[in-house]
């Protein structure tokens, strides 16, 4: 009999192979679907509170000493939720060498992406995965990473993985709660903290984080850690 239905929501920040970015942050915000309805009405009470339309997207790149109060009580509620769960990986893209291992960064895209969600799955319940829509590949890209999990997790009847899909971030409350979360993890590690005209908003949210989770999001968290996982892959050369 199964337990509960997962919902697992998919983000990713500075992908591309040639952004100029060196580090690259794919992350996964999970909850169990009975708790869904409830957790998006929450998160809309939080923006009408803060003076914004309930459905007006949040997101990193919005955050500004005005709304930081807003972010700051996300960041909260993120943390005081239990029913909510987060799990990252973050590449170093400078030590990535498609060559050696005769690879295209699509394919290297693939394996990362896989490695998230193997251990985000829950391999006793049915799963259901919704990835930003970011551009005309979408589609390409949910039919690659279903054929790459179900042959992963041998889930050839798709028994544990229902439903991949892209949604559109701007009309998902727990979309836009995982780009605010992989979009911290990036900008400490990319140094962009470190710049004298950073965002000191950003900053704050950073530290809030850091301090809510116990980890300095520069390494790797315990294997064991379910409420935020963060793996940084170290790659071969």
């Amino acid at each position: 009999m199964k337990e509960f239905i997962r919902n697992i929501y998919c983000d990713e920040s500075c992908y591309l192979e040639h952004d100029h970015k060196n580090y690259m942050v794919l992350g996964a915000l999970m909850c169990d679907k009975s708790s869904r309805k409830k957790i998006c009405q929450h998160i809309r009470e939080i923006k009408l509170k803060h003076g914004i339309n309930k459905f007006q997207e949040i997101k990193w790149t919005k955050i500004s000493m005005q709304k930081y109060p807003l972010y700051e009580e996300l960041i909260h509620y993120f943390f005081n939720n239990n029913s909510l769960k987060f799990r990252a990986i973050i590449v170093n893209k400078e030590q990535i060498n498609h060559k050696n291992f005769n690879q295209t960064h699509d394919t290297f895209y693939y394996k990362v992406y896989y490695q998230l969600l193997c251990r985000a799955i829950s391999t006793k319940n049915e799963n259901y995965i919704y990835l930003d829509m970011k551009d005309t590949k979408s589609a390409r890209k949910i039919r690659k990473l279903q054929e790459c999990l179900k042959n992963g997790i041998y889930d050839f009847n798709m028994d544990h993985i229902k439903r991949i899909q892209n949604i559109n971030s701007k009309e998902s409350e727990l979309l836009q709660l995982c780009d605010i979360l992989i979009g911290a993890i990036g900008y400490l590690n990319r140094g962009d903290i470190l710049k004298e005209n950073h965002n000191i908003a950003k900053e704050k949210i950073v530290n809030l984080i850091i301090k809510e989770s116990g980890y300095n999001l520069k390494k790797t968290t315990f294997l064991s850690e379910e409420k935020f996982n963060l793996f940084f892959m170290e790659l071969q050369k």
